[in-house]
């Protein structure tokens, strides 16, 4: 009996480790559903993996280790590597850094040009929330900033933790400056055409005292489905300098103030 027990242990934690690799946190629940087991099991397998250092645990479930996160963020950091207008999405990026201020408060939300910040960030000062699971894994692995993500289900697709629950991490949180792209940006406001991102996005919009945008020029010729937020919700863009004079002027018109860079701006990318 004693023997079946510990292959019984053993298969569990392979299912919790699995568990850890897709998603990069686990709840104790989900945990029980995969595991058909009671909560004190679960608790006490995280506990034992805990100390063998195979995973972290935290309050109400697990968090992969830094080995994992280590992986994790060298694969979105070359897939990153291939993005489009990335020139224009650096100095856009190195803008946004230059606006933060150590010991601050920021948001960041997901996306390819905010995620271009956390390289010029991993040095400072500061405390950061972000939903952007690319974000996060860089800033476990390179940074010195004080780190803080939503709990909930991580979407490999949209590269976002989402939580379902609206009492979480975010209500809790007082930023001075929220950086967030989009899909597109015309009149109607900040457009997405996933329901998903429109869900965890709005859930941070209302957390920081400025929403900063920062979107490249082909984002005002976009199109999508979905308002995230109006322009009047919204205090500055940063774009580059391929941006038309009509939509610096609707952007203008509505007070929000209009950055634009040009490609010579340069930001350290590991």
């Amino acid at each position: 009996m004693a023997t079946n027990n510990r292959m019984h242990k053993r298969k569990r934690f392979q299912i919790i480790r699995k568990a850890l690799e897709d998603h990069g946190v686990v709840t104790v629940q989900e945990l029980m559903v995969k595991l058909g087991a009671s909560s004190a099991t679960v608790r006490r397998d995280i506990n034992e993996l805990d100390e063998q250092g195979d995973l972290r645990r935290v309050h109400g479930g697990a968090e992969a280790t830094d080995i994992t996160m280590r992986e994790t963020s060298a694969r979105f950091s070359l897939d990153y590597a291939k993005m489009d207008r990335r020139p224009e999405k650096l100095a856009i990026a190195a803008m946004a850094v230059s606006l933060c201020a150590d010991d601050e408060s920021i948001i960041i939300n997901g996306g390819s040009t905010t995620y271009l910040m956390v390289h010029a960030l991993e040095h400072r000062s500061m405390q950061v929330l972000t939903n952007s699971l690319p974000a996060a894994a860089y800033l476990f692995e390179h940074g010195n900033v004080r780190l803080q993500v939503p709990g909930g289900e991580v979407y490999r697709d949209q590269h976002i933790i989402l939580s379902p629950f609206d009492n979480d991490t975010i209500k809790n949180y007082s930023a001075s400056k929220l950086f967030t792209g989009a899909q597109c940006l015309n009149r109607s406001g900040l457009l997405e055409s996933d329901p998903r991102l429109i869900q965890a996005e709005r859930k941070i919009l209302t957390q920081a005292d400025d929403v900063i945008v920062l979107v490249d020029s082909s984002k005002f010729q976009s199109s999508a489905s979905l308002i995230l937020c109006p322009l009047a919700d919204i205090d500055t863009v940063i774009t580059d300098d391929g941006i038309r004079d009509q939509d610096i002027k609707m952007l203008e018109d509505c007070g929000i103030t209009v950055i634009v860079v040009t490609v010579d701006s340069k930001v350290k990318v590991a």
